[in-house]
């Protein structure tokens, strides 16, 4: 198990993790923000009639409405990265990382109104009626390309191909397994109730829902993102009052250190402007799919006459997802103090490390040789030998334990819940895997568990950890459900609807198997997932930004047709008249 993390790791290093993806995901956005004028901010309040039916016609095709298929793609985004993405980007890098959030946000928010657009404008009707679309049908029909001699490559068909192949394993690596072991881990810890229990009750309901396809999940998505962001927000606002007095710090931090990086504070060991930058622009991605291609599978299934209202629409989603939910979710980490205290938990091996050395956290030199060991600059000399327990207490000196990148304290052995005693061989800085041996200690903590603590330390109290798992449960619930809809379409596009069954059938059984899989195998894997959905989607969109624009005009003109009363903004008009 080690060996596959560390080799997930390792390949997410070159893939999301590398600069060349930030660059093509943030330069894309950068450029249709530009090429088209900044539409994040002048089509917002346009955005906002179009999901209420302002527009709607009677003649309009498709199994959704347009605020049921937003509904849909949120409840796709607003998931276990609004509440343990946001926690794992601050517990890596810092405030800063939150700010990098953002950016990607305000950028996404054109990119996503530009796949959407696109995607919808390519749909396939199917011979029952229902609709299938997403980045692969715009990827088959237009990203092929004819040589002199009339031959035709299919370059298209094959980015397709692969698209709907990489949806399929996005579908586990991003909605089902990191979903679901987010919510029997928050169960778990608020209740007691063992994670196999969890995962076999909410398999059940799971299958009840998906089912039914898209005109079902619909409904029920329509039904719970309204209710589930209420509750939320209506709990971060009351964390963050508790602390009055951190509330302005904490907004002055996540800006102040944006381009310098995050420094050492309390238990956390501080973070590189690279590394900040990073694991932000990646945490934003993994929440809001912004470029990623998943939310234009669901918005191809509204019923829209015109594919730019419903690019539109999407516009909305990272603006909810990400500037407006995950602001108060870092907001609450960061004010309740929660980033950087340490506290009890039952550490994760997968997450731990011994050293050679001892390292003290009050030593200014030591604190930069580990921030510079956990971001990868500068490595530390890993224990290889054997470890003395005596009584559950750790013996052998001349070590140092990580855990959950912060230096781990008063930790103790347990067999079972008994203490341990004994002799564990460690190799390169890992324990052995065995299955009776368990570790707990005080360190930072991170994902679910962070936000969970986060809510404690207020007036919530023990409450606060109620509200993050109810919501917690909601949230990656309901994302679960969009993303069986994605796969499900990708599965049509690439078998045909007669083995949309079997997809159901595996996707339900992995859902219930990841309730009780260690969690950051499953977070390696979906980091993975979402650039190989994300490349092709934002390389496919950058080769037809002309058709794009020339969509955008078109839709302004024949608008101005139908709702001559509508006044339209002098710039909005310029912009696309004959001679923009």
């Amino acid at each position: 198990m080690h060996g596959l993390n560390d080799f997930l790791v390792k390949l997410d290093g070159y893939l999301g993790g590398h600069w060349w993806f930030m660059i093509l995901l943030i330069g894309t956005g950068l450029f249709f923000t530009i090429y088209l004028g900044f539409p994040q901010v002048r089509y917002f309040r346009h955005a906002i009639r179009i999901t209420k039916g302002t527009y709607d016609h009677s003649r309009d095709i498709g199994d959704t409405s347009h605020f049921q298929s937003l509904s849909t793609a949120l409840s796709g985004t607003v998931g276990t990265g609004n509440i343990a993405g946001v926690a794992l980007a601050l517990h890596l890098g810092g405030p800063a990382a939150l700010f990098w959030m953002l950016v990607t946000a305000a950028i996404g928010m054109c990119t996503k109104m530009v796949e959407v657009s696109i995607s919808h404008k390519y749909r396939d009707i199917l011979p029952d009626g229902t609709v299938s679309g997403g980045p692969m049908y715009y990827m088959k029909k237009r990203l092929n390309f004819k040589t002199r001699g009339g031959k035709v490559i299919k370059i298209g068909a094959v980015m397709g191909a692969f698209f709907a192949g990489a949806t399929i394993l996005s579908s586990f690596g991003t909605g089902s397994l990191p979903q679901i072991n987010s919510i029997s881990n928050s169960v778990f810890t608020s209740f007691g109730i063992k994670h196999i229990i969890t995962g076999a009750v909410l398999a059940f309901f799971l299958a009840l829902v998906i089912i039914g396809g898209i005109k079902r999940i619909a409904r029920v998505t329509s039904i719970l993102v309204p209710f589930m962001a209420m509750l939320y927000v209506a709990g971060a606002l009351l964390v963050i009052f508790s602390h009055p007095g951190n509330i302005i710090p904490s907004f002055f931090s996540i800006f102040a250190d944006a381009f310098t990086g995050s420094a050492a504070a309390g238990g956390f060991l501080g973070a590189s402007f690279a590394f900040a930058m990073n694991r932000g622009v990646n945490r934003g991605l993994f929440s809001n799919e912004s470029g990623q291609g998943s939310a234009p599978i669901a918005h191809s299934a509204a019923r829209a006459p015109e594919p730019v209202s419903e690019g539109m629409v999407a516009l909305l989603e990272p603006f909810i997802d990400t500037i407006c939910i995950c602001t108060l979710t870092g907001l609450v980490v960061l004010a309740s103090g929660a980033w950087n205290t340490k506290t009890e938990n039952q550490f994760q091996t997968t997450d731990m490390q011994i050293l050679t050395g001892i390292y003290d956290e009050s030593n200014s030199d030591d604190i930069a040789k580990l921030g510079e060991h956990l971001r990868g600059d500068q490595f530390l000399d890993l224990y290889d030998g054997t470890l003395v327990i005596e009584n559950g207490r750790l013996m052998t000196s001349g070590v140092s334990v990580i855990h959950a990148r912060s230096l781990a304290e008063n930790i103790e052995f347990l067999s079972g819940k008994d203490p341990y005693s004994g002799e564990l061989e460690v190799i390169a800085g890992k324990l052995p895997a065995m299955a009776s041996l368990t570790v707990r200690g005080e360190s930072l903590i991170h994902s679910a568990p962070l936000t969970t603590f986060a809510f404690s330390q207020s007036i919530l109290k023990g409450f606060g950890s109620y509200i993050v798992t109810f919501s917690l449960l909601l949230f990656a619930f309901s994302t679960a459900i969009s993303w069986s809809y994605y796969g499900d379409r990708a599965t049509t596009y690439l078998f045909g609807s007669k083995y949309v069954i079997y997809y159901r059938v595996i996707f339900v059984a992995g859902f219930f198997i990841a309730s009780f899989t260690d969690t950051t195998i499953i977070w390696s894997l979906s980091y993975i997932a979402i650039v190989l959905m994300a490349v092709p989607n934002l390389i496919g969109i950058l080769v037809l930004r002309k058709e794009v624009k020339q969509n955008v005009k078109e839709y302004w003109e024949s608008f101005s047709a139908q709702y001559p009363d509508v006044k339209i903004s002098k710039k909005m008009s310029r912009r696309f008249s004959d001679k923009g």
